[in-house]
Order: C-alpha cells, then sequence, then structure tokens
C-alpha cells in the first residue's frame, strides 16, 4: 500500500498557496502514462481506458462503466438514456453545481427544483414528495451528492420506485461515501462521478457513468463515439458526441485510485480538526447521517442564525488576504438568472437551500495542506469572531 500522504505538519511556510482542493498527485500515475506511451496508445481509447472503467466500477460495486471527457458528458448521457424530451420535467436537487441540472435543458426537458434538508444539505425528500403530486409527469430526478456527504437516498429511491420515475445520481463529488455501507454511486438508475482536477481523485479533467445496465452503458459509449456504425465508412444515422475519455487521462485515473481511500482517510482529518477547532464558536459543521460515511471532499462551516458579528463573506475575505482559498456554498439553482423561470418546491415555504447558501462556506480541505497550515486558517477564522 502507498506511503500515507497524512501531513507531517513540518512546513513553516505560511506565505504559500493555500487551496480549496488541488490536485494530489502520486507515483502510480506515471507508471500508467508511460505505458501508455511505450505502446503508442495516446489516441482517445486504449487499455487504460478499459481497465479504469473495470476498476471504478468493482471499486463502487456497479457491472458497468463508460469513461468519459467529463461528468457533465456523463449526466447529458443519462438524461438521454432516460428519453428527457422537450418539456419533459426533471425534478433536481436545488443546492449544487449548475453541471447537475444543465443537461436537462441540453434536451430541451425543464427542470424543477427540490428543497434541500437541514440533515445533509440534500434533497429533501419530503420536498420531493410534494413535487411529485404537483407533477405526476416526472419523467427522472437527479439528486446530487453535495461536497461527498450521502443524501437520504433510500427516501429518495423510494419516491422514484412508486412513481416509476428512473433516478440519476450525481455523485460527482460523493465517489468513496457510502450509505448503509453502500458507495454512493449505485442507487440510481444512472450515475455519474466526475475526476476534475479539485475531486478527491482526479484524472485533470473526466467523468464515468455507471449502470447496472449493460445495454445502456452500450448506448452512451456510441453515443459519446459520435454515434458512429459498425461500418467501413463513416455512417451516423443518429447524433452523437464526442465524449470518450483519453487513454493518456484514464492513466492518470488508474494511479489516483490506489490512492482514493488514503485520501478519503486524509480529507476525514482535516474535517475533524475543524470540528474540534471551533468547537466553541457559533457555527456548525456540514452535517452527514449517522448511517453514512461521507468522503469529506469539502469541509463546510454553516454560521448559527444569530451571529451577526461576521458573516460567510467577511470570513472568506479575511482569508484571501492571508492567501488562502475558500468559497461560498454552490448558490441555489433556484437564484440563479438562468432558470428564474423555473419552480421551486419547498417545505412549509422554507428556502432551506437559500439559507444554507447564505449562511455557509467552504474552506481550504486540501490533503498537502499541513497540520501548521490548517491551525492557521482555524485561527484566523477564530479571530473573526473576537
Amino acid at each position: 500500500m502507498p506511503e500515507s500522504s497524512k501531513s507531517t505538519g513540518k512546513d513553516n511556510n505560511l506565505n504559500k498557496r493555500i487551496y480549496l482542493s488541488s490536485p494530489t498527485m502520486h507515483d502510480l500515475e506515471m507508471k500508467y502514462i508511460q505505458e501508455a506511451f511505450d505502446t503508442n496508445w495516446v489516441a482517445p481509447l486504449g487499455k487504460n481506458v478499459d481497465e479504469f472503467e473495470k476498476e471504478i466500477a468493482s471499486y463502487v460495486g456497479v457491472e458497468h462503466a463508460a469513461a468519459l471527457n467529463s461528468g457533465t458528458a456523463g449526466l447529458h448521457l443519462a438524461v438521454k438514456l432516460c428519453g428527457i424530451k422537450r418539456d419533459d420535467i426533471v425534478l433536481c436537487s436545488d443546492l449544487t453545481f449548475s453541471a447537475t441540472v444543465n443537461p436537462v435543458s441540453y434536451e430541451g426537458g425543464r427542470q424543477v427544483f427540490v428543497d434541500s434538508e437541514l440533515d445533509t444539505w440534500n434533497m429533501d425528500p419530503k420536498a420531493l414528495e410534494k413535487a411529485f403530486k404537483a407533477y405526476p409527469n416526472t419523467k427522472a430526478v437527479i439528486v446530487a451528492h453535495l461536497y461527498g456527504t450521502p443524501a437520504k437516498i433510500d427516501e429518495i429511491k423510494e419516491l422514484c420506485d412508486h412513481h416509476n420515475v428512473p433516478l440519476i445520481e450525481d455523485a460527482a463529488e460523493s465517489l468513496g461515501a457510502t450509505y448503509k455501507g453502500k458507495q454512493t454511486g449505485t442507487f440510481g438508475k444512472y450515475s455519474i462521478l466526475s475526476f476534475n482536477g479539485n475531486k478527491i481523485i482526479t484524472t485533470s479533467g473526466g467523468g464515468m457513468l455507471l449502470s447496472n445496465d449493460e445495454k445502456a452503458v452500450k448506448k452512451a459509449r456510441f453515443w459519446a463515439t459520435q454515434a458512429r456504425e459498425p461500418a467501413p465508412y463513416y455512417q451516423h444515422e443518429e447524433i452523437g458526441y464526442n465524449y470518450r475519455m483519453s487513454n493518456i487521462v484514464a492513466g492518470i485515473g488508474r494511479g489516483q485510485l490506489h490512492y482514493l481511500d488514503q485520501h478519503i482517510q486524509r480529507k476525514r482529518e482535516i474535517y475533524e480538526t475543524y470540528k474540534e477547532g471551533f468547537k466553541d464558536l457559533p457555527l456548525t459543521m456540514n452535517p452527514y447521517l449517522k448511517d453514512s460515511k461521507p468522503n469529506f471532499w469539502l469541509s463546510c462551516i454553516l454560521l448559527n442564525k444569530e451571529v451577526t458579528q461576521t458573516n460567510p463573506t467577511q470570513i472568506r475575505e479575511k482569508l484571501e488576504e492571508h492567501n488562502i482559498e475558500s468559497r461560498p456554498i454552490w448558490k441555489p439553482m433556484h437564484m440563479q438568472p438562468v432558470f428564474k423561470d423555473n419552480e421551486f418546491i419547498s417545505i412549509d415555504n422554507k428556502n432551506n437551500s437559500k439559507d444554507i447558501f447564505e449562511r455557509g462556506l467552504c474552506l481550504p480541505s486540501d490533503i498537502k495542506m499541513t497540520d501548521k497550515e490548517q491551525e492557521n486558517v482555524i485561527q484566523i477564522v477564530k479571530r473573526v469572531f473576537a
């Protein structure tokens, strides 16, 4: 097993940039990249792509996977596999990155945004039930596991199954997280992962579509390679896309996968250190369910409602003065100008997504951050409250 990446706390250089979550490279990545060079498989597909698909599927616990050039591509293909057409309704997580919901627009569908609950910050099953009543002809549901924390996925899946509606699971941020002992990415009819540069493992850019439906994954691969028919000439009977992952990029991912569990462990240590460091402040950490194990991709804080002496913007700006990157919580989709005409559904006229956005902040969660650097982050935040 590769040597632990836990910080030793010996780095005294507090002037260097502390990032939110940057790539962490090891040594095995170059092994697979070099193999691709040595065999001249630097073209889009090759052994690394095939093996990375198998290795990810095995790790997560699904039968089939298609390696793609982004998680967004995976979501787009999942939306297509669900047969979304113009004006079809898709119920979507509200508190997420826009990539979760944009593919619905690619196919002409219409997003209805579902509020968050406060136990995980993810889609509220009660609000989802209300949304199903309002839109009985819903064609799909897209749920995101925010910041690596599993949603109340059993309840969400039960509602989808009851209404015979396919569930698309956006596990872009949650690779390695489990709910009741089962990996996220295994609950949806279709699920996706992201290997963007800031994720818990990276291929520099890339994603994966997961499913137990072999026929569907083969169809996704077909669409992702320009929908080229198996003919000696270039024949196309459907619109296709250039969505496949390259063999070089897949080599990076194969190397990174060896370190995933260590990355998760280090992310957990960062989360617990923040939790202990802030125990006397009027704030809480991003929550999770007792029967789930997040991957702790990003550690976030939520200021108590009674806090008046500071706000997330002031904390973020103070950290930036010290060359420390932090970031606001995702701005909810129903607050985005591009979706101003889309409906937002919540319980009792609450707006949990907006509340979390306004009171929350993502803190540096980079696994290369030293103990001394993290302590500096903690002390800066504490001084803002003083």
